[in-house]
């Protein structure tokens, strides 16, 4: 076999990029895998999507919340992908065969099992070209409202995503405007989670030219994960699209019916690196 050449890396990108601090919850759904057949090819026809129990194929909706620092400063950004867990269809004969469950918590030690992004929205528009350019990413402009699980807010593990559309204008300054394009809770309260050794998670992208890239996403310590399979915890999610006849709404509608229970989720928060405590009274002497 003939060794391929590293993907370029353009100005001004360097990698590995450096995350600062992760906040991340994704929601897996096991659906019916000819339509994700389907949409994959379309997309990404050098991969094959994976099957689980009972034959089910596997799509995600992952939530990240990230800081970076650069030599000009920090930046914040938000974004959402949906991803379908996918293999390199000429790999096909080196993957074990899993249960999600077991897939979930990380035992896919070839790490060939990835996900295949069919759409990524994104709030900051130099990580959109960021991903566009680097990694192949399907990743266009859009906003959030969110209510995460914070050690500066109120006590709970209730994540809500909302996500609008928005556009980049003049100076790459991201516009947003007021058509919602889904809505995404996750009702963790009260769960058990399991550790998940996931990581390296393989990002796959196809790029305009029909090559197929893979990117790894290391984090520093295991993913949370959440069985929801328990029919008690079809309630937990919820996914509300409100732009069905847009590509991100139509492409979900395909693969997710409505109402469809989750299979699990999981979530990563970086810790804290620095507390400000509450301040205190001195005595001081009279007052003259």
């Amino acid at each position: 076999m003939t060794s391929l050449p590293l993907p370029p890396v353009p100005e001004p990108f360097r990698l590995p990029f450096h995350y600062g601090a992760l906040h991340q919850i994704g929601v897996d759904w096991l659906v019916d895998p000819d339509p994700v057949h389907v949409l994959l090819a379309k997309h990404h026809p050098d991969l094959t999507a994976a099957t689980f129990d009972d034959g089910r194929a596997l799509v995600s909706l992952n939530y990240q919340l990230y800081f970076a620092q650069y030599a000009f400063g920090g930046g914040v950004t938000q974004e959402i992908e949906f991803n379908v867990v996918a293999f390199p269809t000429a790999e096909a004969g080196r993957l074990p065969r899993l249960t999600y469950a077991q897939y979930a918590q990380g035992w896919d030690q070839t790490k060939l099992l990835g996900i295949a992004r069919l759409h990524v929205v994104c709030d900051n528009p130099f990580a959109i070209r960021a991903g566009r350019e680097l990694y192949a990413e399907p990743k266009y402009p859009g906003w959030f409202e969110v209510g995460l699980p914070s050690l500066n807010g109120p006590a709970g593990a209730t994540w809500t995503v909302r996500c609008k559309a928005a556009e980049i204008g003049p100076d790459d300054v991201l516009e947003r405007g007021t058509a919602p394009l889904l809505d995404l809770t996750a009702k963790l309260d009260g769960l058990t989670a399991v550790a998940a050794g996931s990581a390296p998670v393989t990002g796959y992208g196809t790029d305009s030219e029909g090559r197929l890239l893979a990117g790894p996403m290391n984090v520093c310590r295991p993913y949370a994960w959440y069985d929801l399979a328990a029919p008690a915890h079809s309630g937990r999610t919820r996914l509300a699209v409100h732009a069905p006849d847009g590509d991100l709404g139509r492409d979900l509608r395909t693969v997710l019916p409505d109402g469809a229970p989750a299979a699990g989720a999981w979530t990563f928060q970086s810790a804290p690196v620095a507390a400000h405590h509450r301040p205190y009274y001195l005595p001081t002497g009279p007052r003259r």
